[in-house]
C-alpha cells in the first residue's frame, strides 16, 4: 500500500494559538452564560472554574500526546496508538458527529444574527464561503482566523467596559436563584462546550512547525487566555445582571450592553457575535476535516476521504464532505439543540485523550500521570451530569457508529484475499 499523502507544516506557534483561541471564543461565549446561569445561579463563577480545571487536565494530556504524535486526527490517533482501535474509533466518531452538528448550529447562529428572516440561506452561504477559504490552504485559514479573533476580542472588551460602568442592581435576596449548588456540575458541563476549541490545535498537528515545542505552547496559551476571559465575563455579568436576569436572557452579552450607558454600541456586539460564529465555524470545519482525513487513512471512514492534493495541499475531499453534511443538516433538521449533544461527545473524546496520556511511558513535567487520571474521571462525571436527552442521543449515535464499524470489519474478514 502506498504511503498516505502528507499535509505541509506551515503554521507557527502564534497561528496555532490564534486558531485555538478563535475556536474557544466562538458563538458559545455569546450564549452559553445564560443556560449555565439558569443551572448554577450566582455560583456561575464556580462552574467556570470547574470547567476550566477539567479543560486544563484535558489540555495538558492533549499537548503531551500531540508532541508525541504530531499528525492530523488528534485523539482519534492517540487512542489508536495508546489504547487500541476501538477507543480511538469512539473518540473520532464522537468528535466528527458532535462537531459536525456544532458546525451547523454555529452557521445558523451566524445567519440569525445577520439576517434573521433568511437565516438558513445565509448559514449555507457561510459554510460554502468558509470551505472555500479552507481549500485555499491552512495559512489562509489562519489569517482569516486572526482577523475574526481581533473583532471578537474588541467586542468582548467593549462588553466588559459596559458591565463595569453599570448600573449594578442590588443582588437578589435568595442569593442563588435557579439550581444553585446542585446545578454547578451540569452548568460546568455546558461551560465546557465553550472551552473545547483547543482540540483544533491538536487536530492540526501535521501542519504545525516544530510540533513538539509549538503545540504544547499553543494549547496552554490559548486555554489560559480563554479561561481568563470567561472568568472575567462571568464576574462582570453577575455583577451587572444578577443571576435571575442573566439566566432569563437569550443574548446575555448584548443585554449587558443594552442595560448600560453604552447601549448605542449594541450593533458592535451583534457584529462581534457574527464574527465569533464565523471564526468558530472556520476552525470547526478545519478540525472535523482533519479528523475525517485521519479516520479515512485507517479505513474507519471511506478511503476517498483521505485524499490530499491541490495547489495548497489540503484534504479537499474531507473538507467538501464535511461541508455537504453540514448543509444537509441545515436544510433538514433543527440544529439549535446540539450544545449538550456536542458536549457529551467532546467529553468522551477527552476521556479517551486522558486515558491515552496515562498510558504513555514518559510524561512531561506539565502533564503528570495523576493529572490524566483526574481528567479522565472529571470528563465522565461532567458527561453523565448533562441533560438526559443529550446523553441518550449521543449514546445512540455512538452505538450506530460502533455497529457500522463492526459490520464493515466482519465483511472485510469474509472478502477473498487478492
Amino acid at each position: 500500500m502506498s504511503e498516505p499523502q502528507q499535509l505541509q507544516r506551515r503554521l507557527g506557534t502564534f497561528d496555532a494559538t490564534a486558531i485555538g483561541l478563535g475556536s474557544m471564543l466562538g458563538a458559545g461565549v455569546f450564549v452559553v452564560f445564560a443556560p449555565a446561569a439558569a443551572l448554577a445561579g450566582n455560583l456561575l463563577v464556580l462552574s467556570v472554574v470547574v470547567a476550566g480545571v477539567v479543560a486544563y487536565c484535558n489540555a495538558v494530556a492533549s499537548a503531551a500526546l500531540a508532541a508525541r504524535y504530531p499528525t492530523s486526527g488528534g485523539t482519534y490517533v492517540y487512542g489508536r496508538k495508546q489504547l487500541g482501535e476501538w477507543p480511538g474509533f469512539l473518540a473520532g466518531w464522537g468528535f466528527v458527529t458532535g462537531k459536525t452538528a456544532s458546525c451547523a448550529a454555529m452557521a445558523l447562529t451566524f445567519g440569525s444574527y445577520v439576517a434573521p428572516d433568511y437565516a438558513v440561506p445565509v448559514a449555507v452561504a457561510a459554510v460554502v464561503a468558509l470551505t472555500g477559504v479552507n481549500l485555499l490552504g491552512i495559512t489562509r485559514t489562519a489569517l482569516l482566523t486572526r482577523i475574526l479573533l481581533c473583532v471578537v476580542l474588541a467586542t468582548l472588551v467593549f462588553v466588559a467596559i459596559a458591565a463595569i460602568l453599570g448600573p449594578h442592581p442590588a443582588a437578589e435576596p435568595t442569593g442563588v436563584p435557579s439550581g444553585g449548588a446542585g446545578g454547578v456540575l451540569p452548568a460546568a458541563g455546558l461551560m465546557f462546550f465553550a472551552f473545547a476549541g483547543y482540540a483544533r490545535i491538536a487536530t492540526l498537528g501535521e501542519e504545525v512547525k516544530d510540533p513538539a515545542r509549538a503545540i504544547p505552547r499553543a494549547i496552554l496559551a490559548a486555554l489560559a487566555a480563554a479561561f481568563a476571559i470567561y472568568l472575567a465575563l462571568a464576574l462582570l455579568l453577575l455583577n451587572h445582571l444578577p443571576g435571575g436576569q442573566l439566566a432569563a436572557s437569550r443574548t446575555p452579552l448584548l443585554d449587558a450592553v443594552l442595560k448600560s450607558g453604552l447601549s448605542a454600541g449594541a450593533p458592535l456586539v451583534q457584529a462581534g457575535a457574527a464574527a465569533a460564529c464565523l471564526g468558530a465555524l472556520l476552525a470547526l470545519i478545519t478540525g472535523v476535516g482533519r479528523t475525517t482525513l485521519a479516520m479515512a487513512r485507517e479505513r474507519d471512514l471511506p478511503g476517498p476521504l483521505a485524499r490530499v492534493g491541490g495547489r495548497h495541499t489540503v484534504p479537499f475531499v474531507a473538507e467538501l464532505a464535511v461541508a455537504a453534511v453540514v448543509i444537509l443538516l441545515l436544510l433538514t433538521t433543527d440544529v439549535m439543540t446540539v450544545v449538550g449533544f456536542s458536549s457529551f461527545g467532546v467529553l468522551l473524546y477527552y476521556a479517551v485523550a486522558n486515558a491515552s496520556a496515562y498510558t504513555m511511558e514518559e510524561h512531561p513535567g506539565y502533564a503528570p500521570r495523576w493529572l490524566n487520571a483526574v481528567g479522565f474521571v472529571a470528563c465522565l462525571v461532567l458527561a453523565f451530569t448533562l441533560p438526559p436527552v443529550s446523553v441518550l442521543t449521543m449514546a445512540g449515535v455512538l452505538a450506530a457508529g460502533v455497529a457500522g464499524r463492526w459490520l464493515v470489519l466482519r465483511l472485510r474478514q469474509h472478502q477473498p484475499r487478492a
